[in-house]
């Protein structure tokens, strides 16, 4: 780790995350400090390997989904964007040296998967935060964009979430650490989940919310759904928790969003959730609309975040 900062800043180190008045992204781990190398298995990158200072310093926004092609269609999207492809710039997957995650950089902007449900996306969460401490990042915003099932909405909603909460509707991440189930918060940056909010309002008919979004560890019965393999409550049970869920604030249901709530915030990263919804859990348990129109409504996180991106880099907006 001596290697990661520069010599006058080692006395830095234990308050590194305000060091120039910058707010780094910092680690809660202090076996770091004593390893000689830090090796990113599921990145394929390490700190002997690859400079990644030099590689991503520069990056002040985080994007991550569950889909492998949904964002490297988000990186393309950035590419386009911010002007990076008419200087043809190939985009290329960072990741590519393992088949765990992919990851694409445009600029100050990366992207990557993160695969599906809490154990996948808490993996690539731990490595993702020590590259941006190992790259000495700073003033970092990471969103979470992806796809949910609504609770009482419109398909095709879009829901900018204000804390995260678990199946019992508490905002709190729960996990088991040798044999002690250690607890932590997972509220998120209410002030980002405003300018989020704000920011959809600029854009023609796109119906945008802000409310609780239910992380589960089951896309089945987990969620309350009649369709599984395995079903052991009643549509009246179902229909009753779902109410429940709705009353307690509850807009959407996704797989991702305690853990990565909880990991953001004790690491001083500034984060966000905002994900479309792809049926109203209360009409039914499976998603059948056509394909086109799926598309559609995926891409809808893409073109609030893209939109975000720009006006925070002082650029003109997309229409």
């Amino acid at each position: 780790m001596a290697s990661i900062l520069p010599a006058s800043n080692k006395s830095m180190r234990s308050d590194r995350n305000t060091y120039i008045g910058k707010k780094f992204v910092h680690v809660k781990n202090p076996h770091l400090d004593s390893m000689e190398e830090d090796i990113l298995y599921h990145f394929d990158l390490g700190t002997k390997t690859h400079n990644l200072p030099a590689m991503f310093g520069d990056v002040k926004f985080v994007c991550v989904g569950g889909s492998p092609n949904r964002m490297k269609a988000f990186a393309l999207l950035m590419q386009k964007e911010l002007g990076y492809e008419e200087c043809g710039e190939e985009l290329e997957d960072i990741c590519a040296g393992t088949d765990r995650y992919c990851m694409y950089k445009t600029g100050p902007v990366l992207s990557i998967s993160h695969g599906m449900g809490v154990p996948s996306i808490s993996i690539m969460l731990h490595e993702l935060i020590k590259l941006l401490y190992h790259a000495r990042c700073c003033d970092v915003t990471i969103i979470r964009i992806g796809t949910s099932g609504g609770v009482g909405i419109e398909p095709g909603s879009v829901v900018i979430t204000d804390t995260a909460v678990d199946a019992f509707f508490k905002p709190r991440f729960e996990q088991v650490i040798l044999d002690n189930i250690v607890t932590r918060s997972t509220e998120l940056d209410k002030d980002l989940a405003e300018k989020l909010f704000k920011c959809s309002k600029e854009i023609p008919n796109f119906p945008a919310l802000i409310g609780h979004t239910m992380c589960t560890d089951d896309f089945y019965e987990g969620q309350g759904r009649l369709d599984g393999a395995l079903c052991s409550f009643s549509r009246e049970k179902k229909l009753d928790y779902l109410k429940r869920a709705y009353k307690a604030g509850v807009r959407n249901i996704e797989m991702e969003s305690t853990v990565f709530a909880a990991m953001c915030r004790l690491c001083g990263l500034k984060a966000a959730v905002v994900c479309v919804t792809l049926l109203n859990r209360f009409e039914s348990d499976q998603i059948n609309l056509p394909h086109e129109v799926l598309v559609e409504y995926q891409q809808r996180p893409q073109l609030l975040i893209s939109n975000f991106i720009k006006q925070q880099l002082g650029l003109h907006r997309i229409s």
